[in-house]
């Protein structure tokens, strides 16, 4: 059985190349993403944010990361 050494994925259309057995919240952690201020989606469904540390994130996944921005 062939080890996979990286895992491609895509963030917001762009590709990346990550260590296997990487969660939500590692990713989140890696890029500093303000967690309180996004909606995370993984493969066209929104992720609740209480899960991030369960969920692994697997090759070819598709992660949308939306910010809130605020206006008025």
């Amino acid at each position: 059985m062939k080890k996979i050494n990286k895992v491609k994925i895509k963030i917001n259309g762009k590709k990346f190349t990550i260590k296997p057995k990487m969660t939500l919240k590692d990713l989140v952690n890696k890029y500093k993403i303000p967690e309180k201020k996004v909606a995370i989606e993984l493969n066209e469904k929104i992720v609740n944010k209480h899960n991030l540390r369960k969920i692994k994130i697997k090759n070819f996944d598709k992660i949308e990361i939306v910010h809130f921005i605020g206006g008025g």
